[in-house]
């Protein structure tokens, strides 16, 4: 009975603690816009309708410096502690404001 309490407490924890997409877009808002339908300012691609998968490579991309145009060392600094948990969640997040 106890293994089966900690089991529950774990996994209750575990998705407590989940990455929340919405909450890690509204520091993105400003400049993508709240649709992410926005060039941020003037200068990169509208990321809304992007699938999860071409923005979690580019999220990874700025955070290791190989991947960015002319937001490249603004957005270096924007996602450089983003964990891959939380670039996943922000990216499935972003999809679906395109659809």
């Amino acid at each position: 009975m106890k293994k089966v309490f900690l089991s529950l407490l774990v996994a209750g924890t575990a998705s407590l603690m989940a990455a929340d997409g919405a909450a890690i877009y509204k520091k993105c808002i400003s400049c993508h816009g709240v649709n992410a339908e926005k060039p941020a300012l003037g200068k990169s691609q509208v990321i809304a309708g992007w699938p999860a998968e071409k923005q979690i490579a580019a999220l990874k991309g700025y955070q290791d410096g190989t991947y960015g145009g002319p937001m490249k060392a603004l957005m270096k600094g924007q996602v450089a502690k983003f964990t891959d948990e939380e670039i996943e969640a922000v990216a499935k997040y972003i999809e679906g404001l395109g659809k």
